[in-house]
């Protein structure tokens, strides 16, 4: 019999019992991977550790154990269309980790696993059973003979099973998984011989603990060598082992979900019996809503493209299951709720940033369902149409307008049209649009570097610490140095020398250039020893260790083992220090003057501006804005010194020192401190010495990004005095134009719009007049339809108001009748609609009426039945549109007497 055991005691079993055999304890990293453009999402729990294996960087310490935050929706680990059918398949998991860089391996992996599975969890031994690799003679010696495990429950399999890559090329090696037995009872398979052995996705055989012995290295033509140092890379998934030792079928069934589902169903007032009849929404909502509160509490906010689509989708994907299973009004805030409440305690970033969470989640599920209901309506309709055609597609092109005007994820579309019509969408149109959609735009999906590209650098790195030349880098020291070319890359390939004209990457011994982080974008400047000159644009750090300086050589010839003087563009670096330095005091003082749930959510730090993205419902006032603006510019007349301190992660963060959303940070971190006033933030990123070298700070723009986040665009410096320079002048231009001083600019400005005012209200006068003397000239143009009074004339009206009120006049003067009046505006042709109330009964539709005859002038529209709005394209058509209005109505007419 298993113990009885909670979740969160079964997570730290895991970490004390390594911690105990010497592992240090890893924070888990962020959803967003650092550094790793190859993925989207941290989808496992070696990929913090990714660079170390490839022996690209080096950690303290050379056994560490974790609990991993992890996602899988995206690419070959995309479970989304198996989350809620499914017991086991989420979005958001914790993959529990031990690794060991060049220490343990074989015996002792094997040996930890058992003993913490046997001895600490208390598993029922008889329902363990084991794989290994075919060739792996060592490993299943320590299982039988180092174990004592009975060599009938030790199997021998092929690389598919046991045999694990990081990549196509790159470190590899056999694993060694352990199984467990949920009984016949789970067998779906329906062999006779059931067993661990046929590896046919039997749900009866639950993979539980998975180790990676990585000891070769694989090249391009697929030949492996040893590693340097072997290593070990375990995983297990949580919700798997927790499972088991709560003894439940369903994962959902685990203290890690019924605390959420406990909530949705409290929130629909649903009896046990009721909310049996809606598992999936149910098991869907608890899912996504860990996923929704993490991956906020991680700094992605929703949006169109990469992480922030994938958010808005299983956003609104929870969504609309909430509404299959009876939610009317938003909800998923107060499942967050439960989520930081019950994970709040391992993961404190949940309460820290909980305030935040909610504010995005409500107000980006607030923004869905209010275009939901018009989505539906228009999918239903097109549904319709298709049917009447016979067809049940729904072609790319129509999912995509849904997706970019609606905000339906193509998911949703799919899912509706699957699940309540019985109807397919076309993928591969949908993704067609798309992909011409980026390319109109200039936006693409997530930006993916494929492993190919990446290993010509890892390679590279290899080859100079082999040499002992690892590159240095110190971008906080003289910003003049001489360097030694350690490297050239042209077009990807390695050269020894390069000339005037080429683009080329090099690789220096050492270099003082910021690499682009934090927001703070990368350096640039020159390499030259008099004769050569190379123009540095770019510097860039393709993988962990190894700085790339990108640039055209403008004279001579550089060449491998050159030595040359490199210099940063100090006064560039100056304007970039002024602005990053600025962020922190604008930081503070948004919280100051705003509130503690101010949370930063992305910045830019570059020499002409600065750009800061925060946490806040709503537009910032002008008058907070100018009180932020003007206790800057205190900070900065004060002169303030600045200060870095190189601290223990937790010792800093402790101090209160802030951590920023998506940033990684190392076990030592910097802290810059700003003496006179309460900014302390963790920051790699260069800064003034005092704040006084600021100059002057000016916001020059507030504005939404997304929900729940606003951002502020500022200068400082010389950018602010420009600025500041060039409207004063244009305020003076004003005031000679208006002939005042610049002091009296807004009284006359005001008279102006007065006058303005009163002249736009005499105007609309007259043209009511006008359109008052067309009306009764026009009033004898009516025509006799099959008994009815029809109307369908082109007018002359300055605006839509117009049009509307000269509809009601006729329909005032008629009291029954069909009317359509046309006109243009802004050189495109416009109509409205109108059918008494009487006509209606009679099959006369207005919305109808001019959706039809829209189309004669390339548009369209619709409305009510008696009264509808229509726009279109082409001017010349209006008279011809207009005419058809009467073949419209005997149409209508004759049709329903037949």
């Amino acid at each position: 019999m298993t113990k009885q055991l909670t979740s969160y005691e079964i997570r730290q079993i895991f970490l004390d019992f390594f911690e105990e055999h010497h592992h240090t304890v890893v924070n888990s990293s962020s959803l967003i991977p650092s550094d790793d453009p190859t993925l989207l999402f941290t989808n496992a729990g070696m990929v913090p550790f990714k660079d170390v294996f490839l022996g690209l960087d080096k950690r303290p310490y050379v056994c560490a154990v974790t609990s991993q935050k992890c996602m899988r929706v995206a690419g070959k680990h995309n479970d989304l269309e198996n989350v809620g059918p499914s017991p086991r398949h989420h979005t958001f998991f914790e993959m529990l980790g031990n690794f060991s860089f060049g220490d343990y391996f074989k015996h002792e992996a094997i040996r930890f696993g058992y003993e913490l599975l046997s001895k600490k969890y208390g598993l029922d031994l008889n329902r363990l059973y084991y794989t290994v690799h075919e060739s792996d003679d060592e490993a299943f010696e320590i299982w039988t003979k180092g174990i004592g495990i009975d060599s009938t429950r030790v199997y021998r399999m092929g690389d598919e099973t046991n045999f694990w890559q990081m990549a196509d090329v790159g470190p590899c090696g056999t694993t060694s998984e352990i199984h467990y037995d949920l009984g016949k009872e789970a067998c779906t398979c329906g062999q006779t011989n059931c067993s661990v052995f046929l590896d046919n996705g039997c749900d009866r055989w639950l993979e539980l603990w998975n180790i990676v012995f990585m000891q070769f290295n694989r090249d391009e033509k697929g030949v492996q060598t040893l590693l340097p140092q072997h290593g070990v890379d375990t995983g297990m998934g949580f919700e798997r082992i927790v499972s088991v030792i709560q003894n439940k079928r369903a994962n959902y069934e685990t203290d890690l979900f019924t605390p959420i589902m406990k909530r949705t169903q409290e929130l629909l007032g649903h009896t046990d019996e009721e909310a049996a009849n809606y598992v999936i929404p149910y098991r869907v909502i608890a899912d996504h809503g860990r996923a929704i509160a993490f991956m906020i509490g991680d700094g992605v906010m929703p949006g169109n493209e990469g992480r922030e689509y994938v958010l808005r989708l299983i956003l609104r994907r929870a969504a609309r299951y909430g509404r299959m299973a009876g939610f009317d009004e938003p909800f998923l805030a107060e499942i967050a709720k439960v989520v930081i409440q019950e994970m709040g305690e391992h993961y404190t970033e949940l309460i820290s940033r909980q305030q935040f969470i909610l504010n995005v989640i409500r107000q980006e599920e607030e923004r869905f369902l209010r275009t939901f209901e018009h989505g539906l309506a228009l999918l239903k309709e097109l549904v319709e149409q298709l049917r009447n055609k016979r067809k049940s597609i729904i072609a790319g092109d129509d999912v995509f307008k849904l997706h970019a005007t609606f905000g339906f994820p193509h998911h949703l579309t799919r899912n509706i049209a699957e699940e309540e019509y019985n109807f397919t969408i076309d993928e591969s149109g949908f993704q067609a649009a798309m992909a011409e959609h980026s390319k109109i735009s200039g936006t693409g999906s997530f930006k993916q570097i494929d492993e190919a590209t990446l290993s010509i650098y890892a390679n590279l790195l290899n080859k100079l610490k082999e040499n002992d030349t690892c590159p240095e880098h110190n971008p906080y020291a003289s910003i003049t140095i001489e360097a030694t070319i350690m490297a050239i890359l042209r077009d990807g390939n390695s050269v020894e020398r390069a000339t005037v004209g080429e683009i080329v990457e090099v690789i220096l011994d050492k270099t003082p250039f910021y690499v682009e982080a934090g927001g703070q974008i990368s350096d640039a400047g020159m390499l030259t020893d008099g004769v050569v000159k190379m123009t540095i644009s770019d510097v860039r750090k393709p993988v962990s260790g190894l700085v790339v300086h990108y640039g055209q050589i403008e004279t001579a010839t550089i060449k491998v083992g050159q030595t040359l003087s490199l210099h940063v563009d100090d006064a560039r670096r100056q304007d970039i220090m002024r602005n990053h330095t600025a962020t922190h005091l604008l930081h503070l003082h948004l919280r100051r003057i705003l509130g503690d749930h101010v949370v930063q959510a992305g910045s830019l730090v570059a020499p002409d501006r600065l750009r800061f993205d925060f946490s806040h419902p709503e537009a910032v006032s002008t008058e907070s804005l100018r009180q932020i603006e003007a206790n800057i510019n205190d900070d900065i007349s004060a002169n303030y010194p600045v200060t870095e301190k190189q601290q223990a992660y937790k010792e800093a963060v402790s101090s209160g020192a802030m951590a920023l959303f998506g940033e990684k940070y190392g076990d030592v971190v910097r802290v810059i401190s700003i003496a006179g006033t309460e900014s302390k933030e963790l920051c790699g990123g260069t800064h003034v010495s005092n704040t006084g070298q600021i100059g002057s700070f000016l916001i020059i723009h507030e504005g939404s990004v997304a929900a729940g986040v606003r951002r502020i665009e500022a200068v400082t410096g010389n950018m602010a005095r420009r600025q500041v320079q060039n409207q004063l002048s244009m305020l003076d231009d004003v005031a000679v134009k208006l002939g005042v001083t610049p002091l009296e600019i807004a009284d006359r400005v005001d008279n102006i719009l007065a006058q303005v005012k009163s002249q736009q209200k005499e105007i609309d006068m007259l043209n009511r007049k006008l359109a008052r003397v067309d009306f009764e000239s026009l009033i004898n143009q009516v025509k006799i339809v099959h008994g009815i009074s029809v109307l369908a004339v082109q007018v002359e009206v300055d605006n839509v108001a117009r049009l509307r009120e000269m509809g009601d006049w006729f329909r005032d003067k008629l009291e029954s009748a069909v009317v359509v009046l046309g006109t243009v505006l802004k050189e495109k042709p416009s109509l409205i609609a109108i059918v008494s109330e009487d006509l209606t009964k009679r099959g006369l539709h207005a919305g109808k009426l001019v959706k039809d005859i829209a189309k004669v002038v390339g548009g369209g529209g619709g409305g009510r039945p008696t009264m509808a709005q229509a726009g279109g394209k082409d001017v010349s058509k209006l008279p011809e549109a207009l005419r058809k209005v009467e073949e419209w109505v005997a149409k209508i007419i004759a049709d329903r007497r037949s």
